[in-house]
């Protein structure tokens, strides 16, 4: 077989070390929600799609036979994706809760199931059942690079990156590189359609980055961005996540863009609150000299 070649096996497993440090990179932030015992108002989807993604490529691979390094990394993606989707489950509010078991409901339990029964009905022979499923894997991988579309629009528009972390984009830039490789060398359209895709959105942020890094808005264009574009930044919180969907680059991205704002609304708050102490004891101080 094709990836029997040692470079293309090299490939594979240096798509796999990448990819799982894409993976883990969302560690610290469900680390800070088990000792904050919340949430932090960030959205479970990008975590649902990427588990969901890691099925149906598993499947591909099962039914293609012999791609042992895109079971081994997407294995590895269903084990870290439930272990985040149930630490999320564990501290978030109960509407979020119900929203995350109906979309783990819909994706992981529904729509797997329409792929394997499309898939076995459609399909009897072999060769036309890899080819079936090898396009509905590169349509729903595609398809979720809609979302860095969010983020490069408010990064035009703010000319800021402060939510575009660059380390991020890099490793899954370089993921997408070495699934796009693996794919060619093993003349695998349906591992190499998405990842260059992946790598197309993945270089545009890198220039976008470089381009914008050293901009900083004002806090008067900060404020009226984020009421114009309210719910284009909602849609940015799943941004590099998506990314990683596509085909075996797995890796899953750190959703920091909610919390920062969050955590700027507790500042300026405290700010507030702090400057009204301070004109309090003012107050006090000029009474008592009084």
């Amino acid at each position: 077989m094709a990836n029997d070649a040692p470079y293309v096996f090299a490939v594979g497993i240096m798509g796999n070390l990448v990819s799982f440090c894409c993976f883990l990179a969302p560690v610290p932030t469900f680390y800070r929600v088990c000792k904050k015992k919340t949430t932090e108002g960030f959205q479970s989807l990008p975590y649902v799609a990427a588990l969901f993604t890691s099925m149906l490529w598993i499947f591909y691979a099962y039914i293609k036979t012999g791609e042992i390094l895109l079971i081994t990394i997407n294995a590895f993606g269903c084990f870290i994706e439930t272990v985040y989707l149930v630490i999320y489950i564990t501290y978030c509010p109960r509407k979020a809760r119900f929203f995350t078991f109906k979309m783990i409901f819909l994706f992981n339990v529904g729509v797997i199931f329409l792929v394997v029964l499309l898939t076995h009905v459609l399909a009897k022979e072999r060769t036309a059942r890899i080819e079936l499923l090898g396009w509905i894997c590169v349509v729903l991988s595609t398809s979720v690079f809609a979302a860095p579309l969010s983020i490069i629009k408010v990064v035009i528009r703010t000319k800021s990156v402060e939510f575009m972390p660059i380390t991020l984009s890099l490793l899954l830039t370089a993921s997408a590189i070495m699934w796009l490789a693996y794919g060619i060398l093993l003349r695998d359209i349906y591992v190499t359609l998405p990842n260059f895709v992946g790598i197309t959105f993945g270089t545009i942020q890198i220039v976008l980055y470089f381009i914008y890094r050293k901009h900083r808005p004002g806090k008067d264009e900060k404020l009226a961005e984020q009421k114009d574009n309210a719910t284009n930044e909602e849609n940015a919180n799943t941004t590099v996540s998506s990314e990683n969907h596509a085909a075996n680059s797995g890796g899953f991205v750190d959703i920091e863009i909610g919390e920062k704002k969050e955590d700027k609304k507790v500042e300026e708050a405290q700010k507030k609150q702090e400057q009204a102490e301070n004109k309090t004891r003012e107050a006090s101080s000029q009474l008592q000299h009084n």
